[in-house]
């Protein structure tokens, strides 16, 4: 273990013999911290803080601190730290609440850029992109493969589909279906997400599903029932997986999906 003589790291601290500890950085006694990570100068983990392997944190991180939800009460909720992500400058990922599942969760291989915020009860899924200033509120999902412009602020309970893209400083106040671009206040559907989709290895017949489906939901005048209807009769075509994926995330949709 490399810790630099200036760090503070509580004896109690979990950490694999591999992690290195920048200077001034303060660890807690409840964090534990796998193999190969990396914490910057200058960072706090505190907190009932779990990370896993080969992460990197970038100085004056916050990771673990009280969620900032008036009801917490200091119960040991959690923050849960996959693999492989880096979080950039100036960072805050707090733990979750009581009121909720009790965990904060980023999952594996996110890309997080300075000035990020994640906060209580966030579930955060694989190969994300948070450009800087990105705000998530308490209780957001976001699913994998997602990319959310710089500046801009997700309200609580929001959900975002996978492969989504959102644009620069965009309000997003409902539900985002899986593959498509938006942005604006107010937030609005302006196409499929196709670079990220061919990126990523989507066959031309997958693609050609999902942009049937987005003009069911936004081109065709349809009400959402009509539109959910029309996009189950899409199976059979090459693409099931997505338009279950689909389907089922309209289907789980408490706030409604952006129209």
């Amino acid at each position: 273990m490399t810790v630099h003589a200036t760090a503070i790291v509580d004896p109690s601290a979990e950490l694999d013999s591999s992690v290195e500890v920048g200077a001034y950085s303060v660890i807690g006694p409840h964090v534990k911290i796998g193999a190969g990570t990396v914490v910057g100068p200058h960072c706090v983990i505190e907190g009932h803080t779990t990370i896993g392997r080969d992460n990197r944190f970038f100085q004056f991180s916050s990771i673990g601190a009280a969620n900032q939800d008036k009801k917490y009460a200091g119960e040991p909720t959690t923050l849960v730290i996959g693999d492989r992500n880096t979080v950039r400058e100036f960072c805050t990922l707090n733990v979750g609440t009581v009121q909720d599942r009790g965990e904060t969760r980023v999952g594996n291989d996110n890309w997080i850029m300075a000035y990020c915020h994640l906060a209580h009860d966030v579930v955060l899924g694989n190969e994300c992109v948070l450009a800087n200033g990105a705000t998530l509120a308490g209780h957001v999902v976001v699913e994998d493969w997602v990319t959310i412009g710089g500046l801009t602020g997700v309200l609580q309970r929001m959900r975002i589909g996978a492969h989504a893209m959102v644009g620069f400083q965009a309000h997003v106040s409902q539900d985002i279906p899986p593959y498509m671009t938006v942005d604006g206040n107010p937030l609005a559907v302006r196409a499929v997400n196709l670079v990220g989709l061919r990126r990523r290895g989507f066959s031309e017949e997958q693609i050609k599903v999902i942009r049937q489906m987005h003009k069911l939901l936004y081109r065709d005048g349809l009400t959402l029932e009509q539109s959910v209807a029309a996009i189950g009769e899409l199976r059979g075509q090459g693409a099931d997986e997505d338009v279950r994926g689909m389907l089922d995330f309209i289907a789980a949709s408490t706030r409604g999906i952006v129209r």
